[in-house]
């Protein structure tokens, strides 16, 4: 996988386990810097690289209040740690004030390489496939089905069970990715029933 993860705001946010609005604000203030790809429809798609995990998980998890200029610092440092070493890595901020970044945040990073890995290998987007809704690739299986069932009580291993020639890891990549890419549109269903009950 390359540097560049290609993740969106949502999908840094869910990996790193903080409000989305936590990333919005580091790109507001231009501590994380997106690449603009432009897309079919409407607004370029903003991709950011995967220290963008590493540095929203370690603002969330830091119990410190920094300013904008360690942030900015943060954020330097973190771009500047080779992918494979991130997990692991230490970074300065300051003379003497070192963050043990891998202590911090490395499950949430090794979590999302694993998930830009599966995304970029088993999630598929094609108009004549159901279209254009994401599905796992070689099937019709969409992502939002993994979810649905997912949300409705069963496990990976249920999903894994009933469709063996799937690789979990298919199902990991299509259960993060419909978390972080929701259905535009009217709800589905009896919405009103769910608040009954």
């Amino acid at each position: 996988m390359s540097a560049a993860a290609n993740l969106s705001a949502r999908e840094v946010a869910d990996l790193a386990g903080v409000p989305k609005r936590l990333v919005e604000s580091a790109i507001e203030d231009g501590l994380l810097r997106p690449r603009l790809v432009p897309r079919r429809k409407g607004r370029p798609d903003r991709l950011l690289p995967l220290h963008a995990v590493a540095f929203a998980g370690v603002l969330a998890k830091l119990d410190l209040p920094l300013r904008l200029a360690h942030k900015k610092r943060l954020a330097a440092a973190l771009a500047r740690v080779p992918l494979g070493e991130l997990r692991s890595a230490q970074v300065e901020l300051l003379p003497a004030v070192a963050l043990d970044v891998g202590r911090l945040v490395g499950d949430a990073v090794e979590r999302a390489e694993r998930y830009a890995k599966g995304r970029d290998r088993y999630i598929e987007i094609k108009d004549a496939i159901k279209g254009g809704t994401p599905v796992i690739r070689g099937t019709r299986m969409t992502v939002y089905s993994v979810l649905g069932r997912i949300e409705h009580g069963e496990t990976l291993g249920d999903l894994v069970a009933d469709n063996p020639d799937i690789p979990p890891e298919a199902f990991e990549a299509a259960h993060v990715y419909a978390r972080t890419h929701p259905l535009v549109g009217r709800p589905g269903g009896r919405p009103w029933e769910r608040k009954a009950a």
